[in-house]
């Protein structure tokens, strides 16, 4: 698999979960956050509104695999607000213990993502780039 693919893949697949994962949230609530069913009237408010903030988070992942070419500077801007994410959940352990594994799980993947993410921002752009002939010389000097 090629730079490129692997970029186009991740990207589209980031839209698709953080869309879904986000209206899940709008629509569920407390209830969509493990150990958090009990959490409350102002949790479950907060966690809604996030829940919409992380669909449209989605929405721009999706609107960047649609371009002709994965735009770079997209994914390193998206990616950076996920590794934001990701330092947030390490502040949070740091300040207030070990959350739900399952939190745990998605703070690995996160930190494992961002990364692999950074690295592979460019691959569309320089590929295409790369398919670009350079002008045929023509002869008359």
């Amino acid at each position: 698999m090629t730079r490129a693919k692997a970029l186009r893949g991740l990207v589209l697949t980031m839209g698709y979960a953080c869309t879904a994962i986000g209206i899940a949230h709008v629509l569920l609530g407390n209830a969509s956050i493990p150990g958090a069913e009990s959490a409350g009237p102002t949790i479950d408010s907060l966690g809604r509104f996030f829940g919409a903030i992380f669909a449209g988070y989605g929405l721009a992942w999706l609107w960047a695999a649609r371009q002709p070419a994965v735009p770079a500077a997209a994914v390193r801007g998206l990616t950076a607000v996920f590794l934001l994410g990701a330092l947030g959940r390490l502040l949070s352990l740091a300040a207030e213990g070990w959350p739900h594994a399952f939190q745990v799980a998605l703070a690995v993947l996160e930190l494992a993502l961002s990364p692999l993410l950074f690295w592979l921002a460019d691959a569309e752009e320089a590929q295409a780039k790369a398919h670009r002939a350079p002008p045929a010389p023509d002869g008359n000097a």
